[in-house]
């Protein structure tokens, strides 16, 4: 991904959603939004060390509440600390573009509505982290995506790797229990 655009070691916006999504053309909500999970320095590109801190939430190691706080801030669009009806809409908007399917207006206000309406428990016209929690509690096919098994295997298949990574994870945020109890050389 790195090198189909500029062969620098970073990926950009273009590598990254022509690689994942196979339309560097398109504008896509979901895709911005995935790459700004991956884009920690918001610079612009990923480099190796936010490539693999972003892509251990997807571990299947890795505790449920750490992927219901990442799916919360994908939600989250204008990063206020909660989810509010229009960035809901956007998002099942985004997701829905993204997998093809043209749903009519009155279906997707349904869909958000009632979303928003399981969500929203105290009824102030917003969800929080904890009303989000709630509800992920109860939709657990809501972090379906945030699972990727594959990684796993990659986990077995190149222990040599994860134990020798020169990443400094203690400067990720948010920290990954399990990614901070595998051993790594800290640079300095």
């Amino acid at each position: 991904m790195s090198s189909s655009v500029v062969d620098d070691g970073y990926i950009r916006k273009e590598d990254f959603v022509f690689a994942l999504f196979r339309n560097g053309n398109k504008q896509n909500l979901f895709a911005d939004r995935i790459f700004d999970l991956f884009d920690a320095k918001r610079n612009g590109k990923i480099d190796f060390g936010e490539f693999v801190r972003a892509l251990s939430i997807f571990h299947p190691r890795t505790p449920e509440a750490e992927k219901i706080a990442c799916a919360f801030r994908l939600y989250d669009l204008r990063n206020t600390g909660y989810i509010e009806h229009e960035e809901l809409e956007e998002m099942v908007l985004a997701l829905l573009n993204e997998s093809d399917l043209n749903l009519s207006e009155d279906i997707v206000k349904g869909i958000v509505d009632k979303t928003f309406n399981e969500a929203d428990i105290n009824g102030d016209g917003r969800i929080d982290l904890e009303e989000w929690k709630e509800y992920a509690a109860k939709n657990p096919s809501l972090l379906k995506n945030m699972t990727l098994p594959y990684l796993m295997d990659i986990t077995l298949a190149f222990p040599s790797f994860v134990m020798n990574s020169e990443t400094d994870v203690s400067k990720w945020q948010p920290k990954n229990e399990l990614i901070n109890t595998l051993p790594v050389n800290k640079q300095s």
